[in-house]
Order: C-alpha cells, then structure tokens, then sequence
C-alpha cells in the first residue's frame, strides 16, 4: 500500500460497538494511533483498536465525499458494506502495514 494517500475508514471496538470513520492520508500511521491511544478528540474515549473496512481513493476530495455519504448513511448500510468486504470483522491493520 502506497502510505500517504487519502482513503476513508471504519474503526470499531468490537463488532456490535460504536463505529468511528476518517479521511487520513497515511492510513498506516492514523490506525497505530488509534491502537495506542494517542489519536485526541472524539476517540479518545473509546477503544478503537480494529481496522474493519477502508478504501483507497485519488483525491482527497473524492475521500471527503465518500467520509460525508458514509457518515450520512444508516447504520444498517455501513454495517452491510463491513459485511460484504470483511464479513469475520477481522482487525485489516496486518494487511496494510
């Protein structure tokens, strides 16, 4: 995975728990830290520690659309879209680093 490129992605704490999405560019380093805690603001009052869904795009533009469609959307649909792409729930940071 090329590091600095934007992409939107859903963190959890466990499977039935809150979901968290961003838009950073360096997808490796913004989930380490919300792995050791160190990523300030709403998540910091939540363990976050499981990278289930994400998706790489061109521009940071298109990633800002595609973080407010997500946001926007039902919990029901964001949950489908974690099923279909990773349906074990399994924690993706392995993958990418």
């Amino acid at each position: 995975m090329r590091v600095r490129r934007p992409v939107t992605y859903i963190m959890t704490n466990e499977r039935s728990g809150t979901l968290y999405i961003g838009v950073p560019t360096n997808l490796i380093q913004r989930v380490w830290q919300h792995k050791t805690g160190t990523y300030e603001g709403f998540t910091a009052g939540y363990a976050y520690d499981l990278l289930v869904q994400y998706e790489l795009h061109d521009t940071m533009t298109v990633a800002i659309s595609r973080e407010k469609q997500l946001k926007g959307g039902s919990r029901a649909k964001k949950l489908a879209l974690i099923e279909y792409a990773n349906p074990q729930w399994l924690d993706l940071y392995a993958a990418i680093i």
